[in-house]
């Protein structure tokens, strides 16, 4: 087989206590998971059906330091745990939905809030608001066989050293069995998808030079440095 230029690297996360990495095929994310973040962003804590956007895959990143993205004058943090889909399958139910699951990590949803702000105000997809490129760094996996499925922990990210986001993973709306029951009745989902599930409240703007620190108890967590503003804007 030939192709026409060389294909993109598969991205990878690596396994904590292994040599092998999680190779990623898709990434979605639940908006609106935890009542105290829908209540600040001005939204309807009341239980809803989830709701999900996507990220391309190669908006992961594992490194330590993360480029502020162009044409955003608003750009936010958003801490999560990841789930990591080891088994292929649809319509699952939620009594099952441990069985589909290769382990979990931690996350940042990374958001232009002004373009997704814009966005909501005029009808339009998230898309550029919240999937582009470097807008998901996380931590490295950590297998089910190593921790379990967490349904409790503190969740937390500091700016600087300060403190932002402090809650904790028993605070979900709607938990990840529910979630995985609810997302396969609209995709089947595949061994190498990823599923950001939501974040707690305490979320803001971020400046460049900037350095991230987050953590989920029991799961894994994650550090890098923003990079500066791009020039002109």
């Amino acid at each position: 087989m030939t192709y026409i230029f060389p294909p993109h690297p598969q991205t990878l996360l690596p396994i904590v206590g292994s040599d092998q990495f999680f190779p990623v095929r898709r990434i979605f994310c639940v908006g609106k998971n935890y009542a105290d973040h829908i209540i600040e962003m001005g939204g309807d804590p009341n239980r809803e059906e989830p709701f999900f956007f996507v990220k391309p895959t190669d908006a992961v990143c594992v490194d330590k330091n993360v480029p502020f993205p162009p044409r955003t004058d608003n750009f936010h943090f958003e801490m999560e745990l990841v789930i990591a889909i080891g088994t292929s399958g649809s319509n699952i139910a939620a009594a099952d939905a441990h069985d589909y699951i290769f382990g979990y990590g931690a996350g940042v949803d990374l958001t232009r809030r002004d373009l997704q702000g814009e966005a909501k105000k005029r009808g339009r997809p998230w898309a550029m608001g919240k999937s582009f490129d470097h807008s998901a760094p996380m931590s490295p996996l950590q297998s089910v066989k190593d921790i379990g499925h967490p349904e409790s922990g503190r969740i937390h990210l500091s700016v600087n050293g300060e403190t932002k986001q402090d809650g904790d993973l028993a605070q979900q709306v709607w938990k990840v069995p529910e979630i995985i029951a609810n997302l396969s009745t609209y995709v089947e989902l595949a061994a190498g998808d990823l599923i950001m599930t939501g974040t707690p409240a305490g979320v803001g703007p971020l400046s460049g030079g900037d350095k991230v620190v987050g953590e989920i108890e029991g799961v894994g967590s994650l550090a890098f440095t923003l990079g500066p503003k791009p020039k002109g804007e």
